[in-house]
């Protein structure tokens, strides 16, 4: 039994729901493992578009859940090295790196602490989609960032944009503060790969602002070279949701009126 205190057990309670929800999304028509065995990518055009050509490039993919992103970015001619918390899904990412041949390796840890398991630089470090709000410190977050960068290397960020975090499940009224004020203690059935799955799972996150992002990767040596603001998702994770065209959905009530993802890419300044 995990003690439910978030504030100091956070790592157990988000590990244990990340575990719990890895065999449901392995199954699920919204990560398509059969296509992805097949050689489709998981990676969609906006992240794409920024990492650019990536062949003979070392890339660390931080909270790469079970791998498909790692293993797309490998199939672009990288040899990638991703990074979860999750046991379960670090052994499914292995597995299915074996069964497609992948230039891929993968660590179970913390993220806070991978000093400790991993020791050379990279190329890119590439993160995205629902990663920041598990972490409580978005300075150790990108210190981690500054410390596996080459001088001169890019970090490529894709995230839900912090507005959306601030809407109820129905997207009617404001329900959660926009800046950092304490973690969100919440338990949810079912996942947003399979909302009518049958399991139920605890889990701590955090609201992260805009500035709080870019002032933690200014203030740990990273140049912002670009930002953008997206009026749309990827995915259909959210209630309410309207296809406007392949890979891009929005909250039908509210249409163009709220930006729903961001991106940035930084460089290392030295």
């Amino acid at each position: 039994m995990i003690d439910f205190n978030p504030e100091e057990n956070y790592i157990a309670i988000n590990k244990h729901s990340w575990n719990n929800r890895t065999d449901t999304h392995l199954k699920s028509e919204f990560y398509n493992l059969a296509g992805f065995l097949k050689g489709e990518t998981s990676l969609n055009p906006i992240e794409l578009a920024l990492i650019g050509d990536i062949r003979g490039k070392k890339i660390l993919h931080l909270q790469c859940h079970f791998g498909q992103d790692t293993i797309s970015l490998s199939r672009l001619g990288a040899k990638v090295t991703g990074v979860d918390l999750s046991d379960k899904a670090i052994e499914s990412a292995r597995k299915i790196a074996e069964e497609t041949n992948a230039d891929a390796q993968f660590i179970c840890c913390d993220l806070y602490a991978l000093e400790n398991h991993l020791d050379e630089p990279f190329d890119l470090i590439f993160t995205s989609y629902g990663t920041i709000t598990w972490l409580p410190d978005l300075d150790k977050w990108a210190k981690i960032i500054s410390r596996f960068l080459k001088p001169k290397g890019k970090f490529v960020f894709v995230e839900f944009h912090p507005v959306v975090w601030m809407f109820d499940d129905n997207f009617d009224k404001i329900g959660y503060n926009y800046f950092n004020v304490a973690p969100i203690v919440e338990i949810e059935e079912g996942t947003y790969a399979d909302k009518s799955a049958a399991i139920t799972q605890s889990y701590v996150t955090w609201n992260h602002s805009m500035s709080e992002v870019v002032c933690a990767l200014l203030h740990n040596g990273l140049n912002i070279q670009d930002l953008n603001e997206f009026d749309y998702s990827p995915y259909p994770i959210f209630k309410n949701m309207t296809e406007l065209e392949s890979k891009k959905f929005r909250i039908a009530h509210l249409g163009n009126k709220i930006p729903m993802v961001y991106s940035i890419v930084a460089s290392k300044v030295k």
